[in-house]
């Protein structure tokens, strides 16, 4: 049992400072996600240690000390997304129809055959734009019957994984698909209107995350996250980007993107919302995002019923607020080291 605990509290220690590396290399960069994981552990692998360990009582206090220390620092990390956090986003007083919009994310598995679920889910939940990701010509063939509610839309599906379909019922204009790093992951950038007649910039994303089997570097998501970031920034209208960003909401290069941009998570201070991965509850971790400018206030956001993905969509409803807002959310603000970092990062090949 010594070897054992002893083993186990150098792996998890291990796993932290992987994560602390500020290296592309995916296998540093994996270590990102699974800090309410590697909480978890920790907390259970110190209950074992003041229970069961039995050896030198000099390691055993390195051990103790070590754990605990890297639960405080995991903690302090997904501290800002439960409950206890403060919230960054303040939710609206009154729900005003004509100057909200509800939206579903959802990264539907390219190779999920349920079309007819993921259908179901959208009228059930009635959103006035749809995202679906991960989408090829099957399902671009299987939803046009979204095209009677939702009569506008942009369309591009692929078979790499990386198709995205946009359904919108509010009138979209100024729209584009761009490819901002990679030849093959596009991007839809749009501008919807509300009922009572503001415009609203919408950003769709998906980047490529790092892992052995996609990108082996975090580079490619790093830099696409970062230029989007100074578009957005560059932005008079309110924003909302929403996607699968294949990163968590806590990672390092999430936290540069808000302060880069300028916008906000309505999770904060809520939960975390974990959308991914579906059939595996010990291994889920919020990938799927919704972040919004400091002129929107909060209606509601939720996580909705799974269909077959990988992924569970994630609904959420925002209310342009011009008055007031702004200066009241707490809007993270980049320093120079911030400012440094996102250059290097976006000047990266």
């Amino acid at each position: 049992m010594n070897v054992f605990l002893t083993v186990l509290t150098g792996l998890l220690l291990l796993f932290t400072l992987l994560s602390l590396v500020r290296n592309d290399y995916w296998v540093f960069r994996v270590n990102d996600y699974p800090r309410l994981q590697k909480f978890t552990l920790s907390v259970i692998c110190l209950i074992l240690l003041l229970n069961l360990y039995n050896g030198n009582d000099t390691l055993f206090w390195i051990l103790t000390v070590s754990i605990a220390l890297n639960i405080i620092y995991l903690g302090c990390q997904i501290l800002p997304f439960t409950t206890l956090g403060n919230k960054q986003v303040y939710r609206a007083n009154t729900v005003k129809p004509n100057q909200s919009v509800s939206i579903m994310i959802s990264n539907v598995y390219q190779y999920n055959t349920n079309i007819k679920g993921c259908l179901s889910e959208i009228y059930k939940t009635n959103p006035d734009i749809v995202f679906l990701l991960e989408t090829n010509n099957t399902w671009k063939k299987g939803t046009e019957e979204l095209k009677e509610k939702y009569p506008h839309h942009v369309l591009v599906p692929q078979e790499n994984t990386y198709g995205m379909l946009l359904y919108s019922k509010l009138k979209l204009t100024n729209t584009a698909v761009k490819f901002i790093v990679e030849d093959d992951v596009p991007s839809i950038h749009t501008c919807f209107t509300l009922k009572n007649g503001q415009e609203v910039q919408l950003y769709g994303v998906h980047p490529t995350p790092p892992s052995p089997t996609e990108n082996i570097r975090a580079t490619e998501r790093d830099k696409e996250l970062l230029l989007l970031a100074d578009i957005v920034a560059e932005q008079s209208n309110p924003v909302i980007v929403i996607g699968d960003l294949n990163d968590v909401a806590w990672s390092h290069t999430t936290k540069l993107f808000l302060k880069m941009s300028g916008l906000l998570d309505p999770r904060r201070g809520r939960g975390f919302f974990n959308s991914f991965h579906a059939k595996y509850p010990f291994l889920r971790f919020p990938l799927d995002h919704a972040f919004i400018s400091p002129n929107f206030r909060l209606n509601t956001i939720k996580r909705l019923n799974n269909y077959g993905s990988d992924h569970f969509p994630i609904f959420i409803d925002v209310q342009y607020e011009p008055e007031g807002s702004s200066n009241e959310h707490e809007v993270l603000q980049p320093d120079s080291d911030d400012v440094a970092e996102a250059k290097e990062k976006k000047n990266k090949t």
